[in-house]
């Protein structure tokens, strides 16, 4: 329960910070940590504005993607605590939960008849298929070296094990759990939130019809996927057997690195041209099996 409270206090300064580190970086005085969450306030006060041409899947679309988010953040462990929903095999859950939110996400755009949302629904689809192995194999690494299959047991022996390789490891998931989070929530370098042309846009392009307590909804669930991220960063950084009062203070301090690492990309790396952009994730995927394979070396497993 402690996990999933801290992820919910981190996705309130998250974005903030974000900002806050990209004003500096330009020179900007910028706006408030909590301007972010000022703007949802405001949102939610207002009503949400349907197209003629929209159905019933548009409308509820928003608040799936929301909760599936929020079921998603019951699996993250927090130190040597279970998560509130813990199984063998449970970040196959996690992840098929983000899918499945953003597939209601996806359909929702297509449902609009709009053809610059239906682009943007369709390369959104094929990112997240393009990442998805990146995930797999990073977490099937994680399964090989702790022998575990859950979350919460694959983090409270990450760093019992006694393998001396566990800080290579530490950094290559730390790498990529940020890498996957830029992509799932189209940043850059696949996507810009600042960009405002049609052509080259992907998920701000998808919610153009999106308004009101609706759009809150879907910035909510962005909010949180990165505080979810963060949190698995944390874990894989941080031994799982170390002080409370340590450890919530290190995953706070870990959620606003990760917040100033996305701001200072944001600040000096430009977008990839759309057609390097799969390369580029598929690199992800490269990383990840390189290190499945030294696994597989070390356990005496590749034959």
């Amino acid at each position: 329960m402690t996990g999933f409270i801290l992820i919910l206090i981190s996705a309130f300064f998250f974005p903030g910070v974000i900002l806050r580190a990209k004003s500096i970086a330009s020179g900007r005085k910028g706006p408030g940590i909590f301007q972010p969450v000022k703007e949802i306030g405001v949102l939610l006060r207002k009503g949400s504005v349907f197209s003629n041409a929209t159905g019933v899947i548009f409308q509820i679309a928003p608040a799936i993607s929301l909760a599936s988010v929020i079921c998603a953040m019951a699996v993250i462990p927090f130190a040597n605590q279970n998560a509130l929903i813990s199984f063998e095999g449970d970040f196959v859950f996690f992840s098929y939960l983000l899918a499945f939110g953003k597939f209601f996400a996806i359909i929702a755009a297509l449902d609009t008849g709009s053809s610059f949302e239906g682009m943007g629904a369709n390369r959104e689809a094929f990112f997240s298929m393009l990442v998805e192995p990146a995930f797999f194999i990073l977490l099937a690494t994680f399964a090989m070296f702790t022998g575990c299959t859950s979350f919460s047991d694959i983090f409270s022996h990450f760093f019992v094990t006694g393998n001396h390789y566990v800080l290579i490891y530490s950094i290559i998931g730390f790498y990529l759990f940020i890498q996957i989070a830029m992509i799932e929530n189209s940043r850059l370098p696949v996507d810009d939130p600042k960009t405002h042309l049609e052509l080259t846009m992907i998920h701000e392009v998808m919610i153009l019809d999106n308004s009101g307590f609706d759009k809150a909804l879907i910035h909510m669930g962005s909010y949180l996927k990165f505080s979810i991220y963060g949190a698995l960063m944390y874990n894989v950084i941080v031994p799982a057997g170390w002080n409370v009062f340590l450890q919530v203070s290190l995953f706070m301090a870990v959620q606003i690195i990760f917040a100033m690492i996305i701001g200072l990309i944001e600040s000096f790396r430009a977008r990839n041209k759309m057609n390097l952009n799969p390369k580029f994730i598929l690199t992800l995927s490269s990383i990840g099996l390189i290190a499945f394979l030294i696994i597989l070396i070390l356990t005496d497993k590749l034959i």
